[in-house]
């Protein structure tokens, strides 16, 4: 194995486990990002008891990663936002603002396709 090759394994390694920090302190710093993937595991709780298609497990898994993403921008953006200046600072808020709206279009976007994937069976459970 050459050098290089040798140098960008262990580049990606380190790269890797950086991610994998980040999500640890994510799900261990952010309580709306524990909350997300509690609504993660019952939606897959969902979607086995319910025997949705794969296409409804496209849909339901890309949105809910996406609110995921989401919280985790919107926890970068606000963590850098504090590191940069920690009283307030106009263009920091509208920033952080920016960024939750962002949660709060992912999140409705996911509610939107909960609603059209496992709405039927809901009403079928409450009828």
């Amino acid at each position: 194995m050459s050098r290089g090759s040798r140098r960008w394994r262990t580049g990606r390694r380190a790269s890797f486990a950086h991610a994998l920090r980040g999500l640890g302190s994510l799900i261990a710093g952010e309580p709306n990002a524990r909350w997300h993937l509690a609504g993660l595991l019952l939606v897959v709780a969902l979607g086995v008891l319910c025997g949705i298609s794969k296409g409804e497990w496209l849909a339901v898994l890309l949105a809910s990663g996406l609110v995921l993403v989401a919280e985790a921008m919107n926890t970068a953006i606000e963590a850098l936002g504090d590191a940069i200046s920690p009283e307030h600072h106009e263009m920091i808020g509208r920033a952080k603002d920016v960024a939750a709206a962002g949660v709060l279009l992912s999140s409705l976007t996911a509610l939107v396709v909960g609603v059209l994937v496992f709405g039927d069976d809901a009403l079928r459970l409450l009828s």
